[in-house]
């Protein structure tokens, strides 16, 4: 008889449960805020934008891309032809101070309970392929709502295998991605907020976007790496 493979959590996506947003709520006693809290007031207050002549032409290719052809992609297309050229215009991408994970498993027992989840990316210290406390979390999909599971859901627990991960109880931050719109969010021990929706198809809330992309980066060297 053929022996079973064994299945490790970074060759399959789907070892965990697929949660809902409420049952998240309920399990693990969160407490989601109507009112932005002040940290996330503080992240949403952005200076305008400078671009450099090459980003400039970067910022104009990708927004039109997005407007023509935004609706159509699927999830590859939406990562590789929109959403890292943002990442890159919004400091996002690894250097020598945090490493930039794509596409990555991270699990943890959380009260008890295992939980597991795909982070679209991640930025978090980390050597190599071996990544430490994680920073930033960004969750992504289809440009539609996915079938396959409650994108907030997903983002929340992978807020809660962070906590389990960080040495020091710091706040986390994130963004949910459904096709054009994003939602920033951050948790701080059991709370948490979300954004108004930013659409990315239009000029002004794309430039939002990136703004509010390189303030979390200013917010990572000045707080969160110190």
């Amino acid at each position: 008889m053929a022996r079973k493979k064994k299945i490790t959590e970074d060759e399959d996506e789907n070892v965990g449960k697929n949660w809902q947003e409420g049952e998240l709520i309920k399990t693990f006693h969160l407490k989601p805020l109507v009112e932005p809290s002040l940290l996330l007031q503080e992240w949403l207050q952005t200076e305008a934008l400078e671009f450099d002549a090459v980003e400039q032409v970067i910022f104009e290719k990708a927004l039109k891309k997005a407007m023509k052809d935004l609706k159509g992609w699927s999830e590859e297309d939406l990562k590789m032809k929109f959403i890292s050229d943002i990442l890159d215009l919004g400091y996002m991408l690894q250097d020598d101070k945090v490493i930039s994970y794509f596409d990555k498993i991270i699990s943890a027992t959380v009260e008890d309970i295992k939980l597991t989840v795909k982070s679209d990316f991640m930025l978090a210290e980390g050597v190599m392929n071996i990544h430490g406390e994680p920073y930033f979390h960004f969750q992504e999909y289809k440009p539609n709502k996915n079938p396959h599971g409650d994108s907030m859901a997903q983002l929340l627990a992978a807020f809660l295998i962070g906590q389990t991960k960080n040495i020091r109880p710091i706040p986390l931050y994130g963004v949910e991605i459904v096709g054009a719109i994003w939602r920033f969010v951050i948790m701080d021990g059991k709370e948490y907020c979300v954004s108004e929706a930013f659409e990315s198809t239009q000029r002004e809330d794309l430039l939002r976007i990136i703004a509010i992309l390189r303030k979390f980066r200013h917010i990572l060297e000045t707080r969160l790496l110190v």
